[in-house]
């Protein structure tokens, strides 16, 4: 009786003889260069191992939105006028206190919207707090109407004016956007720009978290007050600052499919070579990505860990 696998061997060989050589010609021209390969192999990689240390995150808050719709078509042909709609960082300051009319809650609020004002990338022009001018009240009186800036022309931190304050906030219509409902919090709303006016650079998200936790959220916050800071550009920055544990988390899965590939084959070469392919394919693949002047995005960190996982 004829051992089934010495027919099948038996069968793939008459299988290769019908095709004129037992290996694919592709095969043999290969393997006959190996050694030019395995140094174009190498100096690929090498290249491509320096352009992923050159990769930076690359994040806009227009690859986020559907650009060819026609409501966003109209938006961005009347941004200007539209600019508390868009990208916007929302600070909202909360108290523990009764309400946000005591003089230290107002003057700590005109502090924060100072800071705020300064920082790169703010579009100043669309910053909204109710210690800005653009933010007023209005009303119609016999007279015909009436209205000025929520903060008083006179406010000195008295009793009166802030009366007069919360007078203005009710007649703003900001009750519930700029100051909530029940006067325990107000909101900055901070516009951004997608480049920097100056050198014309795209607007550095990390650069824009880090300067809102240090100049903010580090120098304001404390037991009495609590920041809370959210809009696409704080998202994306925390997901920068994330990457570092990123990079921890392929290490230690790396360390994993390592002792699991090892407890399967027992063979040190047979683990080692898919590691060390897939590991390739990875710093290949973002390298391509800098060589193309592309950035990774912050929503794509983990097709990496795809990649990687397939090549396995």
């Amino acid at each position: 009786m004829t051992d089934p696998f010495t027919a099948s061997a038996e069968r793939h060989q008459l299988l290769g003889e019908e095709d004129g050589r037992l290996r694919p010609w592709l095969a043999d021209r290969l393997f006959s260069q190996r050694i030019l390969l395995l140094i174009l192999f190498v100096a690929a990689s090498v290249f491509f191992g320096y352009q992923a240390s050159q990769l930076r995150p690359d994040a806009s808050f227009e690859k986020m939105v559907p650009i060819s719709h026609p409501y966003i078509i109209n938006y961005f042909a009347n941004r200007d006028d539209l600019s508390s709609l868009g990208n916007v960082i929302r600070i909202t300051v909360e108290t523990s206190g009764e309400n946000i009319f005591t003089a230290e809650f107002q003057e700590l609020l005109r502090k924060i919207t100072d800071e705020v004002f300064y920082i790169r990338g703010v579009d100043r022009a669309g910053l909204q707090s109710l210690w800005t001018p653009n933010v007023r009240w209005q009303e119609v009186t016999e007279e015909g109407f009436v209205g000025g800036s929520v903060i008083p022309d006179d406010y000195d931190g008295s009793r009166e004016s802030l009366a007069k304050l919360r007078e203005n906030t009710l007649k703003s219509g900001h009750v519930g956007r700029l100051v909530a409902n029940n006067f325990r919090s107000a909101t900055i709303l901070a516009p951004l720009v997608e480049s920097d006016p100056e050198t014309g650079e795209k607007l550095d998200y990390t650069a824009l978290s880090e300067e809102l936790e240090r100049l903010v959220r580090d120098k304001y916050q404390s037991d009495d007050i609590t920041i809370r800071i959210t809009g696409f550009a704080k998202l994306v920055g925390d997901l920068i600052d994330g990457a570092s544990l990123v990079g921890a988390f392929f290490a230690i899965a790396f360390v994993i499919t390592a002792v699991m590939l090892f407890l399967y084959c027992r063979c040190p070469w047979c683990t080692i070579a898919p590691l060390i392919c897939s590991t390739m394919a990875v710093i290949w693949q973002l390298g391509l990505l800098h060589t193309l002047g592309l950035g990774i995005d912050p929503y794509s960190m983990l097709v990496p860990f795809l990649v990687f996982a397939v090549g396995i």
